[in-house]
């Protein structure tokens, strides 16, 4: 991991990546503002509501839960990384639709970018939200935090490969040395959200951050955080960035089930502004009352995931079977409502380094069979253990229908996401998983893609029991050198040629890429935009 190319996205501390749920640690060097959370029903706890005209509070549905880890270097959640986008600063951060560079603490996106030094100046005046200002110790105190070989973090993954050490050159200035010429990695900085030392070097911060604890020196500071509820923010008046905040006060909710989440944005009486995850069933209706819904491709995948030491699922025929297996065309008009394509690649059609893969499961019953027969099994029994994303939901009859055409017989089991991943970090038996998937929510380039599921020490293989065999340790060898190849055209072919070994393999391979739909009110917000990934950005809506 630690050599000198990039490697995989590690799987962060087993007990820190559970450690998901709970209250928000109070630290004393944290402004009296940050209220200490609750987990009381939604009813009972601080809404962030009221206010009128400019100065009314924005409301936001999310279709995922506010409990994930707050810890801005190894969270994936939805929830988390959208809000923490508005808490944050990056040294450079990303326009959240063409993911291109935007000086953030940095006060420029360096020119030249195929050396292996990368300077930069922080913002003068800039200051967290507790007042303290931003200097070059804390970036270089979350850089080493990334690169620390003790630390196991998401974020590790990004940087530890291309990134050797970040330097301090004086109170406000810092160099980026690089192990090799990089320059997809300038896209990537944005994932390095600048923190405080003077909080987060404390005793017990970390475990502090994951539950919740966010000081960051974005336009939005966090005033309250109930798990399971909602999250409230307030305007930073000591903000002097470029993504000024537009709104007062904003209160985002967490409804995970779709009908009550479609409820609190629909009527004339609606509760909120703004909505993710809007069901493909309620567009019309939504749009018949006068919201703007509007769809982002991307990335976002339903994906199966096998148990490479459960046999069969050790057979590649076995797993290509119930790939053909599946009516996928039949999923995308029926569950999805045309919001989707079945996948052609472990890549969406819409990436630069997109190309159709050697093996592309087109739906062939006969073939699976064939498959199936091949490798001597007959009469298989699965349980198809799901994430309950609503969306997902719709999909599994599909599936199930699929594989009992074929002679295998299928149970559903879906359930909620934590428990699901809490099954596998505890290394229950399992035969096949179906959830959803979308890396774009840290960048668009093919080689962060592939690294967030496949590598050596990489979470996702983990769960798979895939990286010990021989063609995944080859397949590792390949990406890293891929990820050295300075010339571009080159570096894309063998990325290419990595997604063919990834397609044909089949361990953990998307079925289809979906459009995720956002709806707002367009009579009261303007400049939104539906981002391909789960969340919201709001940095640069208004009131209309």
């Amino acid at each position: 991991m630690r050599d000198d190319v990039a490697r995989d996205v590690p799987a962060p501390h087993r007990r820190t990546f559970l450690r998901y749920t709970g209250a928000l640690g109070a630290a004393a060097a944290v402004s009296s503002s940050l209220t200490a959370c609750s987990s009381g029903p939604q009813s009972t706890n601080d809404t962030g509501d009221g206010g009128s005209g400019k100065d009314r509070t924005l409301t936001a549905v999310i279709g995922y839960g506010n409990d994930g880890s707050w810890d801005p270097t190894q969270t994936a959640s939805a929830f988390c990384m959208a809000a923490n986008n508005h808490i944050y600063e990056g040294l450079l951060d990303t326009d959240p639709i063409s993911r291109k560079p935007y000086p953030a603490l940095a006060t420029a996106v360096p020119t030249e970018l195929t050396g292996t030094s990368w300077k930069f100046t922080l913002r003068p005046g800039a200051t967290f939200h507790d007042g303290r200002p931003v200097t070059a110790d804390d970036v270089v105190f979350v850089f080493d935090r990334i690169l620390d070989p003790r630390t196991t973090t998401l974020a590790q993954g990004f940087f530890a490969g291309w990134l050797k050490e970040v330097r301090r050159t004086d109170a406000h200035g810092v160099e980026l040395i690089l192990k090799f010429p990089f320059p997809e990695g300038i896209s990537r900085l944005t994932l390095a959200k600048i923190m405080p030392r003077h909080v987060f070097s404390r005793p017990g911060a970390w475990d502090d951050a994951i539950k919740g604890l966010a000081v960051g020196s974005g336009p939005y500071r966090q005033t309250a955080h109930h798990p399971k509820s909602n999250t409230t923010f307030a305007a930073f008046a000591g903000y002097n960035g470029p993504r000024p905040p537009a709104f007062k006060t904003m209160n985002w909710l967490t409804i995970v089930d779709a009908a009550p989440r479609v409820a609190k944005i629909s009527g004339s009486s609606a509760g909120a502004q703004i909505a993710d995850n809007i069901p493909y069933a309620n567009i019309e209706r939504l749009r018949g009352g006068g919201l703007t819904v509007a769809g982002g491709a991307g990335m976002n995948n339903l994906f199966l995931m096998f148990n490479t030491r459960h046999k069969p699922f050790d057979d590649v025929r076995v797993r290509q079977a119930l790939h053909y297996a599946i009516d996928t065309d039949k999923m995308v008009q029926v569950a999805l409502r045309g919001h989707g394509k079945p996948s052609s690649s472990f890549l969406d059609t819409g990436n630069p380094a997109y190309r159709r893969a050697k093996t592309v499961y087109d739906h062939d019953p006969d073939r699976a069979k064939a498959l199936l027969k091949a490798a001597g099994v007959s009469g298989l029994t699965v349980e198809l253990m799901a994430v309950n994303v609503s969306w997902i939901v719709d999909c599994l009859p599909t599936i199930k229908a699929s594989w009992d055409a074929i002679g295998v017989s299928t149970t559903l089991a879906p359930q909620e996401t934590t428990a699901v991943f809490s099954k596998m970090d505890q290394k229950r038996d399992y035969q096949v998983v179906a959830a959803a998937s979308n890396p774009n929510q840290f960048g668009l380039d093919a080689d962060l893609i592939l690294r967030y599921n496949h590598g050596p020490r990489n979470l996702w293989m983990g769960y798979a029991r895939w990286a010990g065999d021989p063609v995944a340790k080859r397949l590792f060898r390949d990406m890293d050198q891929a990820t050295r190849e300075p010339d571009a055209a080159k570096k894309k072919t063998m990325i290419q040629e990595c997604v063919d070994t990834i397609a044909e393999q089949a361990v953990l391979y998307p079925v289809v890429h979906n459009e995720l739909m956002t709806a707002w009110d367009p009579r009261k917000l303007s400049g939104v935009r539906a981002q391909p990934y789960p969340g919201i950005n709001v940095l640069q809506a208004k009131w209309v």
